[in-house]
């Protein structure tokens, strides 16, 4: 009968244990010494070794013959122990003996000696399963166990253990396996076992089992059961119904890029291919963090990195993307992930998830910092703000009329067929809108007397100093009406003092009226600046 490889690779010594050499090493020290406790308490996440290191330690403290502080699996108590016919050594399921009854079966059977081995041993799985009366039914046992039991309890929820319990059991917490010591015995048993796992596959199976070496085998198991041929990434990723390596950051290309059409389709051809989309967004979201790793981090990160993108394609991705953009990337992603299992239709949340994704808005930023990075990105790759509309009268800055609004010359002398034709003056560009130079001061020094979120607004706005007036330009209605309260328009007339030394009136207007603008509001800025554009000395008297 075929056994599953998670259970015919179940190591029988601590020396093939992986991943936990800091326990291993422990417990065989203390079977050599003989300084074992009467209670042992294994904690860890699901796959990582709690439950056989339980039983090579039963078979350790009962075997005759121990080898380096390994059972050495040929004495009676060790093969007894193996193929089950010990019936000292118990194995407890307290997700379904979680009575009192059962721990008063326990607490009546440890009085007896054990019959074929030197003790007793009693391995409650998954402890935190029991009642509270089952721990205060176990209390007392627990503390004072005759010499011939020991018990070993495990658990992957150490906070529901009662503390009480706790204080009486040594314990060992089990640490996640790393994935390249996963990785490494995969290929190890697939050469035992001639499965013909590429590198590849077995760095993405190890990648996949979240640091559980259980998850990774089982993994291997269906994989090698559903194919003939080699076992590499992208029949890893078909298996369990991810994005291969190459089609994640293809698709990160592409959001990237803000290729929504590309984003969609390719997403279309996962969901059409069998592929779960919640599993593809959490691939996302595992990439993002490789990213930020690469991004933000100064020293070699190359192995904290998943092992399914190398360090150089992840460098890559990252280049020229901001670490703000990267953190939005995440929380959209993570508000899709929350929302996928109650949604009515998966794809569509999934389609939805890409639009934001390639269509970033502000409030998509968490910070001050990350939307001040968005727009410094969008200025860098030639995308500006869109200019107010033309007023229908133009007029130059200072306020005079331009040439073309001036009347053609009265040329008497010539006949009026003779006159050349008048060309239709084309109509004038609308100037750009831009801040002036102290700005930036303004709103910095503002910082100090507003709310950060009111503060966070005025990234929306255009600060413009004319004559003695601050004119506050803002994008949309929203802004316009936080600005125009009492307090910012106070605090920002406080701003623009303590920046230029004067007294400014700050008047708060929205971007589509800007045409209504009038510079002829300080008549005598424009005749200072118009003089010295004639080279006119003016003497100016208060």
């Amino acid at each position: 009968m075929y056994q599953a490889l998670y259970r015919k690779w179940r190591p029988n010594r601590f020396a093939d244990v992986v991943g936990q050499r800091h326990i291993t090493d422990t417990l065989r020290a203390q079977l050599e010494s003989g300084r074992l406790s009467h209670a042992y308490l294994f904690t860890g996440t699901r796959g990582t070794g709690k439950t056989t290191c339980a039983k090579i330690l039963a078979r350790a403290v009962n075997c005759t013959n121990l080898q380096g502080g390994d059972p050495c699996g040929e004495c009676p108590a060790c093969r007894g122990i193996l193929d089950g016919s010990v019936l000292d050594v118990v194995e407890i399921d307290a997700a379904s003996n979680n009575g009192v009854d059962n721990i008063r079966d326990i607490r009546d059977e440890v009085r007896y000696t054990p019959a074929s081995v030197k003790k007793r041993v009693y391995i409650i799985d998954e402890v935190h399963m029991l009642s509270q009366g089952a721990f205060n039914a176990l209390l007392k046992t627990l503390e004072e166990p005759p010499e011939h039991v020991l018990f070993i309890l495990a658990t992957t929820e150490i906070n529901k253990v009662p503390a009480t319990i706790l204080s009486r059991c040594q314990r060992f917490d089990f640490r996640r396996i790393a994935p390249h010591d996963i990785a490494q015995r995969l290929l190890e048993i697939a050469e035992e076992e001639r499965i013909p796992l590429t590198d590849g596959g077995a760095r993405m199976i190890a990648r996949l089992a979240d640091g559980a070496l259980r998850d990774a085998l089982s993994i291997l198991d269906r994989a090698a059961a559903g194919s003939s041929g080699p076992i590499d990434e992208e029949l890893v990723a078909s298996g369990v119904g991810i994005l291969a390596g190459d089609t994640a950051v293809e698709l990160m290309r592409h959001i990237l890029q803000g290729d929504l059409t590309a984003a969609i389709a390719q997403l279309g051809e996962s969901y059409t291919a069998g592929r779960e989309l919640g599993a593809v967004l959490d691939q996302l979201l595992g990439l993002i963090r490789d990213m930020l790793l690469v991004h933000t981090s100064k020293g070699d990160v190359s192995a904290l990195l998943s092992p399914a993108y190398s360090p150089q394609t992840v460098a890559q991705l990252c280049e020229q993307v901001p670490a703000s953009r990267l953190l939005a990337y995440t929380g959209i992603l993570q508000e899709a992930l929350i929302r996928m299992p109650r949604a009515a239709n998966r794809r569509i949340e999934a389609e939805l998830c890409m639009v934001r994704l390639c269509r970033l808005q502000a409030e998509d930023y968490d910070t001050l910092s990350g939307r001040m990075d968005a727009l410094e990105e969008k200025l860098a790759h030639g995308v500006v703000p869109a200019a107010a509309p033309a007023p229908a009268s133009q007029q130059d800055d200072d306020g005079f009329p331009s040439d073309q609004d001036a009347p053609p010359p009265d040329d008497g002398d010539m006949p009026p067929f003779d006159a050349a034709p008048q060309k239709k003056p084309e109509p004038a560009q609308p100037k750009r809108l831009e801040c002036s130079p102290q700005w930036n001061d303004i709103t910095l020094a503002a910082k100090k007397l507003l709310p950060m979120s009111t503060f966070a607004q005025l990234t929306f706005a255009k600060g413009i100093l004319h004559g003695k007036d601050l004119y506050v330009v803002c994008e949309d209605p929203f802004t316009y009406e936080l600005c125009n309260e009492t307090k910012v328009k106070d605090a920002l007339s406080r701003a623009v003092q303590q920046v230029t030394g004067q007294a400014y009136r700050v008047k708060v207007m929205e971007e589509s009226s800007v045409g209504t603008l009038s510079t002829k509001a300080n008549p005598v800025d424009d005749i200072i600046r118009r003089a010295g554009e004639l080279d006119i000395t003016l003497e100016i008297n208060d």
